[in-house]
């Protein structure tokens, strides 16, 4: 099995994810110690999941660390979009249509636009 860690650079964005054998890693500061000698950096290492088991959210390139809700965030892809405190994860601020039909987002009116292509 495998462990996974983020490298984050000075804004905490998400840099590269590296992993490491449990065998290693078996505490989340055995992982970053072995990274940062691996590496001979001493690089800001935060443990991560594929399945966000860990931190709410897997961490992917570009994604933030907020370290006060020790959670991965991902960008956020539309202004008017809020973050759901429970989940971390970014919602709209209206509720998508759920009639079957396909439906894209647009930022320029605030609502969701039927669509053929989904």
């Amino acid at each position: 099995m495998t462990k996974y860690f983020a490298k984050l650079d000075s804004d905490n964005e998400v840099i590269k994810i590296s992993s490491v054998a449990d065998s290693i890693a078996t505490t989340e500061q055995a992982g970053i110690d072995f990274l940062n000698t691996h590496f001979k950096t001493n690089d800001i290492w935060v443990q991560t999941s594929k399945d966000g088991t860990i931190r709410k959210n897997g961490a992917a390139k570009g994604y933030t660390y907020d370290s006060g809700r020790d959670a991965f965030i991902a960008p956020k892809p539309h202004a008017s979009w809020v973050l759901d405190e429970d989940t971390c994860r970014w919602i709209t601020p209206v509720s998508r249509p759920e009639d079957g039909k396909g439906y894209v987002w647009n930022e320029e009116t605030v609502a969701w636009d039927e669509t053929d292509h989904f």
